[in-house]
């Protein structure tokens, strides 16, 4: 029902209909269609992102696979880094109903995520939500010593940290810290790296 939809204090960017569809039932905001890769030869729709991007900050909801990634780095240089908030649906094994065969990398997308999920990876952004979000606030120097980068076995643990957080865990230190650091509490922070921590990953 509409009454029950989110409305956002930012925009949307997905990648395709089905999966702005998906969100039609979560949110009342804007949702924005990129067309997958075929937006980067879109000069009209580029120059929508760079003028909606002006005035507020956008949110990117991709999928969490190597493709979704790729659109989300391009999308930078569109429109810059410090304009996107980005959000990551967590890497699921399956495959949208509709599609007669799973992915690539197969994974669930954005339009096979739970509607709820969708809904609390959402509602920190909600325009109704007077709540403060207290994310973690991890710094380069804690991550180092963490042991997340800069180690021989970083690239590993980082994989691990970003399971448990239910994060793409392809990401780069660089980007994991940043996702971390907006959407993650310091308490969930601490929780995972305590967990990762105690496991002898070179088992």
């Amino acid at each position: 029902m509409a009454e029950n939809k989110l409305t956002l204090k930012y925009p949307v960017i997905v990648e395709g209909k089905y999966d702005k569809i998906k969100l039609s039932n979560i949110v009342s905001s804007p949702v924005i269609v990129l067309n997958g890769f075929s937006v980067f030869n879109d000069k009209e729709k580029i120059a929508l992102l760079k003028r909606l991007s002006r005035h507020e900050k956008v949110i990117v909801l991709t999928d969490s696979d190597k493709a979704g990634m790729f659109i989300r780095n391009r999308l930078k240089g569109y429109i810059g880094s410090e304009n996107i908030i980005n959000l990551f649906i967590p890497r699921i094994k399956g495959k949208e109903k509709r599609k007669t065969a799973s992915s690539k990398e197969g994974l669930l997308g954005v339009e096979g995520t739970d509607d709820q999920l969708l809904r609390s990876l959402l509602m920190r952004f909600s325009a109704e939500e007077n709540g403060v979000f207290a994310a973690a606030a991890v710094s380069n120097a804690q991550f180092y010593a963490d042991g997340f980068s800069g180690r021989p076995d970083s690239k590993k643990k980082r994989r691990l940290l970003a399971r448990e957080l239910s994060l793409p865990e392809n990401m780069t230190a660089k980007a994991l810290l940043e996702a971390i650091n907006l959407l993650i509490t310091g308490e969930e922070y601490e929780r995972a790296k305590n967990k990762i921590q105690s496991v002898n990953i070179h088992e």
